[in-house]
């Protein structure tokens, strides 16, 4: 069985209605979705379920004890939760486990676009699909001042097969016990020093996938330029049509709003006037099927670079500046 999954709590509840709500327009209602739980935090989501009954959320304890000890043993520092936001991202790695034998992960701050059918076929011949462009910007999954790093990759394969960890599409066991357990006692050897500082999971996983040498695909790497799109929101270029993102005419795949944190969105819902890309693209797709809750914006917006910490913003429009 192939399915959709995703990464969820209650702090980004506003951006999970709006990519099942994508989901259920463009990939019909059927397709199964399952949610993997960033914390215990998720009570708003459980009552929402009730009325999306091919959503569920995992509940293999076990899985996911086994991926926390996994993430603690790789970068433990990445657990604090006292100074790391996303100190539960590492548990999309459940979906190596189950319970889909191919999937589509998507980052919650994801809509869909369009169909996925050609993702999910790039998967009878490689084991590892994504369309972005994060291999662009390597100093962000790689420490590239780090002497070993050209021990472990080739440069060819730094230039190429770096990704980001907001979209990909793989498959059940493709990391199992003998391999965790390997890629554990490389890091631990020396090579956790050619991981970007403070390593999250997105390094981490393009670490597992290049050392273990997985056949991937990226899409924004391999299609003609005349197909290629981009995906990230930071692109100004992207035209909308019937509630669809085109980029030179050709449809998106999927749009992802990298870098508008969830306070924001939380304080748009709420019916502050904050402006931030394409939001009246996600406002219809959060609002989709209550559209009579949809915030009626009475004040004069504000930017969004106003109310983002400059520290913050000035780090995400570096890291972003390459997802075109």
């Amino acid at each position: 069985m192939n399915g959709i999954c995703t990464l969820a709590n209650d702090t980004v509840y506003d951006q999970l209605i709006a990519l099942l709500n994508s989901i259920e327009v463009i990939l019909g209602s059927n397709i199964p979705v399952c949610i993997y739980p960033f914390d215990d935090q998720i009570e708003q989501i459980q009552a929402e379920l009730v009325n999306r009954p091919n959503v569920f959320i995992y509940e293999d304890s076990a899985s996911i004890q086994r991926w926390d000890k996994f993430m603690q043993a790789a970068a433990p520092e990445r657990l604090n939760r006292k100074k790391f936001r996303l100190y539960g991202a590492h548990r999309r790695f459940c979906a190596f486990d189950g319970p889909f034998e191919k999937f589509i992960y998507m980052d919650a701050d994801t809509l869909v676009m369009n169909s996925l059918d050609a993702v999910f076929q790039k998967l009878e011949k490689s084991d590892f699909v994504v369309y972005d462009f994060q291999f662009l910007s390597p100093t962000k999954v790689y420490n590239i001042q780090s002497p070993k790093l050209l021990e472990v990759f080739e440069q060819n394969r730094i230039d190429s097969e770096i990704f980001c960890s907001g979209f990909y599409a793989s498959k059940q066991g493709l990391f199992e016990q003998d391999t965790r357990e390997w890629l554990l006692s490389q890091l631990q050897s020396g090579d956790a020093e050619i991981l970007y500082a403070g390593a999250g999971e997105q390094p981490l996983l393009n670490y597992m996938v290049m050392k273990t040498n997985v056949n991937s695909y990226n899409f924004a790497y391999s299609l003609p330029d005349g197909e290629k799109t981009g995906c990230s929101v930071t692109s100004k270029h992207f035209e909308e049509q019937d509630k669809i993102l085109y980029d030179k005419g050709n449809r998106l795949t999927y749009i992802h709003y990298i870098g508008v944190p969830p306070d924001l969105i939380r304080r748009v819902c709420a019916g502050e006037n904050i402006e931030f890309p394409y939001r009246d693209l996600f406002l219809h797709y959060r609002y989709l099927r209550e559209p009579s809750k949809r915030p009626v914006f009475a004040q004069a917006p504000k930017s969004y670079t106003e109310v983002s910490a400059p520290n913050l913003l000035k780090r995400v429009l570096r890291r972003l500046r390459i997802n075109v």
